[in-house]
């Protein structure tokens, strides 16, 4: 049986909520407080949009209970979504890692496909509406507007996001509504976000890029190690390698974290058969070094381990050479923080999952609420991992409305 359903939040979650719930039969609203849908979608994938990953699997979301996600999953997992996005006009292609970008690798044509895709739809879009508070009423929700306007909503469904990119619209202001309805609402932080840290001895490599492995420690226990790309900042380091690590920073204020940089990760067996192709010869170490490094980190490295930075093959013993490789496969940096919700990507935190049906979005303790995206309090990595939850997390409350 049909009903009236209002959606908060018109980016990938809601967008994609609101075309399920439309295709089963239902009368949906949907309301943002942007004058134009999707823009957090506009900035996804540096403007290339990075919808989803072809790897997708339970696993790549380790704050999460691994049989509620692996339920999203079973329910509109990868292909599931390909097969959503084809029917409303998106192509999408994945890079060999994995990574699935729009064919036209441009996040204005996905945005362009939903929004053409609502109004087939027959989707009433209430943009321009800044929703900040909720309440039961008469066995539905009142929305209070900002200028104190009351909406009724028969069926509600909450994807108006975290605290990420406040800029474009993310400010959590309804968590406080959800914590009276009786939810938990874990603490919101920033996530995939940049690191910063110490660089006073690393002030050189400012604006070099490179793959590492990176590895986060808290008073010297492992919490976490990634792989991938990283730029070096005046401040401290940004790009997936770090980011993906960014919400063990942010829950760990004032503790003593170092994060631990290898470039060598996946290339130490090739250097060291370099070195010893030219063992005793007077080759600059700096030479053999940038055929596996970039120079600028050659360049730093070599001080480190008190060596000039011209010294050649023939003037070093063993121990020297291994001390450089060990600089370079532990190169440390003592990390301060995050940057804040303003430069993250999504935060983390909101309602457990615990509270949360996982078939249906539905919530476990407020008939006629379902909830999606980043009100949900579901992380991944960088690569397509959280838009896919958002697009899943929306399809599954907009396709299970009672």
């Amino acid at each position: 049986m049909s009903s009236s359903v209002t959606i908060l939040g018109a980016g990938p979650a809601g967008m994609t909520a609101a075309l399920f719930a439309a295709r089963a039969g239902h009368k949906v609203q949907l309301i943002d407080r942007n004058e134009k849908v999707g823009r957090k979608l506009l900035v996804t994938g540096a403007g290339r949009a990075n919808l989803t990953n072809r790897n997708m699997d339970a696993g790549h979301y380790p704050a999460v209970d691994p049989s509620w996600m692996q339920t999203v999953i079973n329910l509109f997992g990868h292909s599931d979504l390909i097969g959503f996005f084809k029917s409303i006009g998106i192509l999408t292609f994945a890079t060999p890692d994995g990574w699935c970008y729009p064919l036209s690798e441009s996040a204005q044509s996905v945005v362009d496909s939903f929004q053409n895709a609502l109004h087939l739809a027959g989707v009433k879009l209430l943009l321009g509406q800044h929703i900040t508070a909720i309440r039961k009423s008469n066995g539905g929700f009142l929305l209070t507007s900002a200028d104190k306007v009351d909406l009724p909503a028969e069926h509600l469904i909450v994807a108006a996001g975290g605290k990420a990119s406040p800029a474009l619209g993310s400010t959590g202001d309804l968590f406080s509504s959800l914590r009276e309805f009786g939810h938990t609402i874990n603490p919101i932080r920033p996530a995939l976000a940049p690191l910063t840290a110490d660089m006073k001895t690393w002030q050189k490599l400012r604006g070099l890029r490179l793959d590492a492995r990176a590895s986060l420690y808290e008073n010297d226990i492992l919490l976490a190690e990634t792989t991938g790309n990283l730029i070096f900042t005046e401040w401290g380091m940004n790009g997936p390698a770090v980011m993906d690590l960014s919400h063990l920073v942010s829950a760990r204020p004032g503790t003593k974290l170092e994060l631990h940089l290898n470039p060598l990760f996946d290339r130490e067996e090739e250097l060291r058969i370099l070195l010893h192709d030219f063992i005793h010869t007077p080759t600059p170490l700096s030479t053999l070094l940038s055929a596996v490094i970039p120079p600028k980190l050659s360049a730093v490295i070599l001080p480190l381990a008190n060596l000039p930075a011209n010294v050649t093959l023939d003037r070093l013993n063993d121990e020297q050479v291994e001390k450089v490789l060990r600089l370079l496969k532990a190169m440390r940096f003592r990390i301060t923080g995050v940057r804040g919700f303003e430069y993250c990507q999504v935060s983390t935190g909101g309602v457990p999952t615990t509270e949360v049906n996982p078939s249906t979005m539905q919530s476990l303790q407020v008939p006629g609420l379902s909830l999606a995206g980043e009100t949900i309090d579901v992380i991944g990595p960088c690569g397509g991992y959280n838009l896919q939850f958002a697009f899943s997390s929306g399809a599954l409350a907009g396709k299970n409305l009672k």
